[in-house]
């Protein structure tokens, strides 16, 4: 049997793509996890939505009022953050997730704490699954992730909702 130009340009298509995903499942870190796996860390109840947290930071404040904790990249969040919210690092970096975890120490575990990122879509966030986990691991018992689909860009500025910038 003669292949033709276009069996074996689809046939090199084909293998290409498989050394794609097989390289991406076998440099993913242990423990990782992503969105289009199905398998994230947090449960629906353990999400808030840009809109609701909008809501809950504009109340008057109250003693269950939420830690907001920006676990992205630096540039990220001097750029702007959610009003409030502390920064200790990128998650996704040792160092980071070692500054998450040493601020998390000084906390009590029952802390109203909402972890968002927003640096790309949620789906690929390299620093919302370990900062989760870590939190969760730690024995935190009110931990929440703030849902960012596309971006924080997209899904909490330019909706409207309050920012800050610098510090």
């Amino acid at each position: 049997m003669t292949m033709t130009r276009g069996m074996v340009t689809a046939l090199l298509c084909l293998l290409f793509l498989a050394l794609l995903v097989s390289n991406s499942r076998a440099t993913r870190p242990a423990g990782s996890s992503h969105a289009e796996d199905g398998d994230d860390p947090w449960s629906a109840s353990q999400t808030v939505q840009p809109a609701d947290l909008a809501k809950e930071l504009a109340a008057p404040a109250h003693p269950d009022e939420p830690a907001v904790v920006c676990v992205g990249f630096r540039p990220l969040y001097l750029g702007a953050h959610i009003p409030h919210a502390v920064f200790h690092g990128a998650a996704s970096t040792d160092q980071g997730l070692a500054e998450l975890k040493k601020w998390a120490q000084t906390i009590p575990k029952a802390t109203n704490v909402v972890l968002y990122c927003g640096c790309c879509p949620l789906a690929h966030c390299p620093n919302l699954r370990p900062a989760f986990v870590a939190m969760r691991d730690m024995g935190f018992t009110n931990l929440r992730v703030l849902i960012l689909p596309n971006d924080f860009n997209t899904d909490w500025i330019q909706k409207g909702y309050p920012v800050e910038k610098g510090k």
